[in-house]
């Protein structure tokens, strides 16, 4: 299986109060924190969203301002032209991604439970998603997860999600990847 690698970079980080993207762990922007973890279990990885240094920008679809599933819908269409058969997600707010966390979801389609924005996606619902974004006012990740029929994978452990300062704070790296795909 081809799998594309999506960060969702889009947001407006309104709980956070500044881009939650560039916040600083360990003297480097969070996202780069997602990326490393990430990019040893994708074939290739791009950002959703806005412009990173080193990867393929992905524009939401239909339109930006959706929020992640608009995010999602941009990176299954891309995933779909690129030739790739699913898309492995994660928020640019996820430093601490598990390094095994799409063999952890296992196949298309699957979402981690209490982390919506970690899921793996089979390119086929690309469509059906902008189709649906144009007809429900529901934007959420778990309300697409079920009228697609998706998977709740339970997690062993807390991921942690940096949406406010005192996240940021509490927030101990884990350690780095050796080696990547």
């Amino acid at each position: 299986m081809r799998l594309l690698g999506a960060i969702l970079g889009g947001g407006m980080a309104r709980r956070f109060g500044s881009d939650k993207a560039l916040a600083a762990i360990d003297g480097r922007p969070m996202l780069d924190h997602v990326v490393e973890r990430l990019r040893p279990q994708c074939d290739a990885l791009s950002v959703v969203g806005r412009d990173w240094p080193g990867l393929a920008r992905i524009d939401d679809l239909p339109a930006p301002g959706l929020g992640p599933l608009g995010g999602l819908a941009g990176a299954l269409a891309e995933a779909r032209a690129r030739g790739f058969d699913a898309v492995l997600t994660a928020g640019c707010d996820l430093p601490g991604l598990p390094l095994d966390i799409g063999g952890r979801l296992g196949s298309p389609n699957a979402i981690l439970r209490g982390q919506p924005t970690i899921g793996l996606w089979d390119v086929v619902l690309a469509d059906p998603l902008v189709s649906w974004l144009a007809t429900s006012a529901d934007r959420s990740v778990r309300a697409w997860a079920i009228a697609a029929g998706a998977r709740w994978v339970i997690g062993d452990g807390d991921i942690a999600n940096v949406n406010t300062p005192a996240d940021l704070a509490a927030f101990s790296p884990p350690a780095r990847p050796r080696s990547s795909r």
